[in-house]
């Protein structure tokens, strides 16, 4: 499933961000490997390093087994770091959880999606399809 929403938002994004898939990222005191992650461009800007906070416009979880984990913890690492828009793709209750506008160790802003389009902060004007995270296939 995952590669599949990420062949979606690759289509959707073309070359105004690069979609990682499961790779590292790095920040000041750890090394995390978001299911995906959409950073500025230029890919081979990361041929020598991950992605810093300051180069992700938006990370993407699709937990299995770690939703708790996902929702608390991770959450909590992702805001402290600085990371504006955090994604968390609840497979079982089809529902996306968006969180934006890091503030200290957590999000201002909690959305729950279950339907229709989202609009990530960083492209206002590409909306993204709740249902393509949840195809059959």
């Amino acid at each position: 499933m995952t590669e599949t929403s990420v062949e979606y938002l690759r289509s959707l994004l073309k070359e105004l961000a690069y979609v990682r898939e499961a790779h590292p990222i790095t920040l000041s005191n750890s090394e995390p490997q978001p299911d995906i992650a959409i950073a500025r461009p230029p890919r081979n800007n990361y041929s020598q390093r991950h992605p810093y906070p300051e180069d992700i416009f938006l990370l993407i979880e699709i937990p299995n087994t770690t939703l708790s984990y996902d929702l608390g913890e991770k959450k909590q690492v992702y805001a402290k770091a600085g990371i504006l828009e955090y994604w968390v793709v609840d497979v079982e209750n089809r529902q996306i959880y968006v969180f934006q506008h890091p503030q200290a160790d957590n999000y201002e802003s909690e959305v729950i999606f279950r339907q229709g389009k989202i609009n990530p902060l960083a492209f206002p004007d590409i909306s993204v399809s709740v249902s393509s995270f949840f195809a059959e296939n």
